[in-house]
């Protein structure tokens, strides 16, 4: 497979890439189609919140093909990851996005559809997203025996830019066990039955009625609401504060070597009190751990790697395990993985911290590929190893090519927030190596994409090392030649 082709495969994914609209298109736009219906699933969890919203759109005008998905300006600022796809496909649907209108107090996404509709014509759109930081420990404090319980705050009516014949908002929480919610008041022009109804895990809002346009200041100010729901969660909330990556290409090992540092933080609530050690011991005896304690750590790395090692700021970390898969074809790489369940020094309790470093080796070709007519090498690099349930704030992914290569290209599944490229020099380099760092933030178990780097290596630049290493062999020798014939004796 040629790189070119490959990357138009590889580029298949959503990315949202910056678009320009002016108020004129929105307003015509905003008369193309009306939404039948709109159902939003909130599904509640820890650090991250999945939302799930379906549009059955109707068209108004024949051969409107933009739909406006509109998000008010906190909501859109919590998203991390947003896709649209028609309703039993999968392929995504082109996304464009533009900034914050400030007469509306809305950002846009415009949705290109397959094919034009016809007047009448009706289609219904899924579009997922993912929250981060919109939840919170409540209380904020709890021993070691205490429970966890979060807060979620967001807003409650879906805003769209056209008129809305019904909506129904559903918030789901993990489990039945939810301490309170939210009844909003003054909605009695869109409904008269009542507001919320509570089943099970799920709290049901509306249906609300007749909905005009509702992208708009003056529409939030007088009727969009805001909701809290406060409910119990049986696992750690997990922050990655920080996350620096490296990947070093090597052709002369025909090798890639991975390596992870990471600043992780218990987002739960924090310890009240001091920690007791025998307390800790005696409900990890009878597995009854408080649920914001993070005893362990579990990652599925890539298949084939070797080498793995694990340590902290006090040196290595014995309490490991790893279960390896052999390498196997790139096609079913996503599919298989090695499993390395790691043990902190300590356990991490909530509000705590703990660095560490974590990296591997695999054999550069179950990820690189070359293209003899053209002389590209192609090397995919994943943008992060992912926690489950996980955010990570800030990552730095940075790839270290080999030295002398030329012609460099990256292509991210989704665009990082900065690029920059750079020298990198380690041993027995001369020029140095090229790099590429790329800057992301609030990646979610969605941003688990693959970074491809295209690069060349010409014959000199594979020469350069053996020549290096002659080189200063040879001044070795020619030093000890001459120290050898050299008298510094006083007399005979």
């Amino acid at each position: 497979m040629t790189p070119s082709l490959g990357l138009r495969g590889w580029l298949r994914l959503p990315v949202l890439a910056l678009a320009s609209l002016s108020w004129s298109f929105v307003s015509a736009t905003s008369h193309s189609f009306e939404n039948t219906a709109i159902v939003r699933t909130v599904d509640l969890g820890g650090s991250l919140v999945h939302v799930t919203t379906t549009y059955a759109i109707r068209a108004l005008d024949n051969g409107a093909q933009q739909y406006l998905v509109t998000l008010g300006e906190k909501e859109a600022h919590s998203t991390s990851w947003f896709e649209a796809k028609l309703k039993g496909q999968n392929e995504p649907l082109t996304i464009a996005t533009r900034p914050l209108i400030p007469h509306d107090g809305t950002y846009a996404y415009i949705v290109d559809l397959p094919k034009p509709l016809g007047v009448n014509g009706t289609v219904n759109l899924v579009v997922e997203s993912v929250l981060t930081h919109t939840t919170y420990p409540w209380p904020e404090k709890a021993s070691q025996k205490d429970e966890q319980s979060l807060k979620y705050e967001g807003d409650l009516l879906v805003l769209s830019p056209y008129r809305t014949a019904t909506q129904r908002i559903k918030v789901r929480a993990p489990a039945p066990r939810i301490i309170s919610y939210t009844t909003p008041k003054g909605l009695d022009a869109f409904t008269t039955d009542n507001v919320a109804t509570k089943s099970s895990a799920t709290i049901t809002y509306g249906p609300f009625s007749n909905i005009p346009p509702s992208a708009s200041t003056a529409f939030i100010e007088e009727h969009q609401k805001h909701i809290v729901v406060h409910y119990y969660f049986e696992h750690p909330v997990v922050e990655i504060t920080s996350l620096k990556r490296t990947a070093e290409i090597s052709h002369w090992g025909a090798n890639l070597n991975i390596q992870n540092d990471i600043d992780l933080h218990n987002a739960g609530p924090a310890l009240k009190g001091h920690f007791a050690r025998i307390e800790h011991q005696s409900q990890s005896y009878f597995n009854r751990l408080a649920p914001h304690i993070i005893p362990s750590l579990t990652f599925h790395l890539p298949p084939g790697i070797h080498s793995a090692y694990y340590y902290d700021l006090n040196g290595n970390v014995s309490t490991s395990r790893l279960r390896l898969t052999p390498s196997i074809p790139k096609a079913a790489q996503m599919k298989q993985y090695s499993t390395l369940e790691l043990r902190p020094r300590y356990p991490l309790l909530g509000g705590w911290n703990y660095t560490f470093t974590l990296g591997w080796d695999s054999p550069l070709a179950d990820s690189a590929g070359y293209d003899a007519s053209t002389g590209l090498y192609v090397v995919s690099v994943p943008v992060q190893t992912v926690i489950p349930g996980a955010v990570v704030n800030q990552a730095e992914v940075k790839i270290i090519l080999p030295e002398g290569a030329t012609d460099i290209g990256v292509f991210p599944p989704f665009s990082p927030l900065a690029q920059e490229r750079s020298t990198h020099i380690t041993y027995l380099d001369t020029i140095g190596r090229p790099s590429v760092a790329l800057s992301f933030e609030n990646l979610t178990d969605k941003h688990n994409g693959l970074i491809y780097v295209t690069y060349k290596v010409p014959l000199s630049a594979h020469l350069q090392k053996p020549k290096a290493v002659s080189i200063a062999f040879g001044v070795l020798f020619l030093v000890a030649f001459l120290a050898r014939r050299v008298d510094l004796s006083l007399s005979k």
